[in-house]
């Protein structure tokens, strides 16, 4: 894993940019801790900072090669899980390699494949080949948008890069939202539009999109989109078929020369990566594997069931460590540092986030990082799978919204009169856009194409802000964090699966379940969904009330112009008050009072210049 960029100009001498050029590349430097490298020549630079993962001595970046008189260029972020596959297909056409790294292989995989090697990856990337020669550009970014890749083309120009703000250090992008910037972050975040990289001019290559640009024209193409087919097999076929996609994506995704451990929440997700992956060290004899949690301190004083979080984890996190036989770290995070950790979270994320969903990952991590350099994790199965509540709720399950945020009343109220009037009708367009991308069959029930459209609009939208997510707050400490329910043959699977085996036995994930029982403790297996842990302590509600009061406070700041501070003293004094989260199932009171306090830092930080 690490970070990318690059700047093709032919009006700019490269050569002689070197300052700036090592700004951007400073930028990335937590994302690529362990070295850095550039590539200049008069027109075009390229920049890469390397986490070493897989052979160290021939991976190093920018990669160079020639074939047949031409030469290539390649800054590569990712993970490839078919390597030996393509390599092999390599070898037989007559290409040499001089080490194991995957970026030799996606290298030598676009020389001979040229674009339709994009079809060929199994693996979470975003990367660049620049044919020196055709001076020809390709960008690519894996099929469900793990890895981000950025960009932003001008006259006569383009740049790219891992993150925003290695666009914004090249001075050529400025930092300026525009009234669509503020609908965004203030209607929709922390999730946002598809492609949409909120700074004004600043856009994202869309999960399963390649773009290739030449002669100052970007031309982008989808090269890989969810599509609906019958599902032919039957009950037990899919079950079996499930299990085999799964741990095949587990499997291959435990290949690293560096440490690798594994996340555990004691929820079904995580469970089954830990004792998939427990076994096969178990079969090939090697050592047993290392598992960490996170808890806050004191929670257990405080914790409250409710829907959304039924129950606690750390009772079926040690039936998971006796059950796979892990070396287990528990990482207990303080509320007060948790609330101090919201700031650096923004500048990892280089927008507003989910509040102390965000900080905590950030905390965690970079106490995992002090030990490991990869980890696996359990994202992504919810959303493929109809594993949250507004799956199964049928009074919301055909409303027009999105369900994680079904109204935008709170968002309204917390802003000034006049502000931003055209926000609920901005969600709802984007809502419109979503479903419409959800392919159905003529045979299709209504609840059939229902949940084709509730697939997409969580596979673009909620699943998309949980990779941003877990992407940036683990890179922030050079972590790198695997995802194997995002292996793209489990998410095409999934799409065409019957509801009522999807939902097998009325439950939520119920054919994960069923796929993975006979490994599993019932506890386990069985145990209904709870979701990623938050504190519970006033510790932290305090803290996040001071630091959110402390930013309304600034007169004639941008947080002061847009929030109305006597609506969000309403939510101070009367926390339960709040009809439905602000997003998803965790962000209530303290997230949404954290959140102003992300914005404001957000504004300031990056001194915000609001556009109309």
């Amino acid at each position: 894993m690490c970070g990318i960029a690059g700047w093709l100009d032919k009006n700019i001498d490269m050569t002689q940019n070197l300052k700036i050029l090592s700004k951007m590349s400073k930028t990335l430097d937590r994302r690529g801790p362990d070295e850095n490298g550039m590539y200049i020549r008069r027109e075009s630079a390229f920049i890469h900072r390397r986490l070493t993962v897989i052979d160290k001595e021939n991976g190093k970046q920018p990669m160079m090669t020639k074939h047949k008189g031409k030469t290539y260029c390649i800054v590569y972020n990712g993970e490839i899980y078919n390597t030996s596959e393509l390599k092999h297909d390599l070898l037989e056409k007559g290409y040499k390699f001089n080490g194991t790294s995957d970026t030799e292989v996606v290298l030598k995989a676009y020389v001979e494949y040229e674009e339709q090697c994009a079809e060929k990856l199994n693996g979470i990337y975003a990367f660049a080949v620049y044919d020196i020669d055709e001076q020809k550009l390709f960008l690519c970014r894996d099929k469900i948008g793990v890895k981000p890749l950025f960009y932003y083309e001008y006259n006569d120009g383009l740049l790219f890069a891992s993150e925003i703000k290695t666009l914004l250090a090249s001075g050529v992008v400025k930092p300026t939202i525009t009234t669509e910037g503020l609908y965004e972050v203030l209607f929709l975040g922390p999730a946002r539009t598809p492609g949409n990289g909120i700074f004004k001019g600043v856009k994202e290559l869309l999960p399963g999109e390649y773009g290739t640009y030449q002669n100052g024209i970007l031309s982008k193409k989808k090269y890989f989109k969810i599509t609906a087919k019958e599902h032919t097999d039957n009950e037990k076929q899919t079950i079996e078929k499930t299990r085999f996609l799964l741990t095949d994506a587990v499997e291959r995704q435990l290949i690293s020369d560096v440490p690798l451990c594994f996340f555990l929440s004691g929820g079904l997700d995580s469970s089954i990566i830990v004792q998939t992956a427990s076994m096969y060290r178990k079969r090939a004899k090697q050592e047993k594997i290392t598992t960490y949690s996170v808890e806050y301190r004191d929670n257990m004083k405080y914790f409250e069931k409710s829907l959304f979080q039924p129950n606690a984890d750390v009772e079926f996190i040690n039936f998971m460590v006796k059950n796979a036989n892990t070396n287990h770290h528990e990482v207990i995070l303080d509320n007060e540092e948790l609330a101090k950790a919201l700031l650096p979270s923004v500048e990892a994320r280089d927008l507003p986030g989910m509040a102390d969903i965000d900080s905590s990952l950030l905390l965690f991590c970079e106490k995992v990082k002090e030990n490991y350099t990869v980890a696996l994790s359990g994202e992504c199965a919810d959303e493929l799978f109809g594993g949250y509540p507004w799956y199964h709720n049928k009074d919301i399950l055909f409303e027009e919204c999105f369900p994680w945020s079904r109204t935008q009343q709170v968002r309204r109220d917390i802003l000034k009169k006049g502000i931003l009037p055209k926000g609920e009708e901005y969600v709802h367009q984007k809502y419109l856009d979503t479903i419409a991308l959800a392919e159905k069959l003529p045979t299709d029930t209504k609840l059939s194409a229902r949940m084709r459209e509730m697939f997409m609009l969580n596979f673009y939208w909620f699943m998309q802000c949980l990779l941003d997510r877990k992407d940036r707050c683990s890179m922030y400490s050079g972590l790198e964090v695997r995802v194997p329910f995002c292996d793209y043959r489990l998410v095409e699977y999934a799409y065409n699966m019957p509801w009522e085996l999807k939902a097998y036995n009325n439950r939520e994930k119920g054919i994960v379940r069923k796929a993975f029982e006979d490994i599993l403790p019932e506890e386990i297996c069985w145990r209904k969904k709870s979701p990623y842990p938050k504190t519970h302590n006033p510790v932290y509600m305090k803290a996040v009330t001071k630091l959110c009061r402390n930013a309304l406070s600034k007169k004639g700041s941008l947080i002061n112009e847009i929030i109305d501070e006597n609506e969000v003293e309403k939510i101070i004094n009367n926390p339960d008050g709040i009809s439905s989260p602000w997003y998803g199932q965790l962000m209530r009171a303290p997230q949404i009072l954290a959140y102003i306090a992300q914005l404001d830092h957000w504004f300031e930080k990056y001194n915000i210049n609001v556009e109309e």
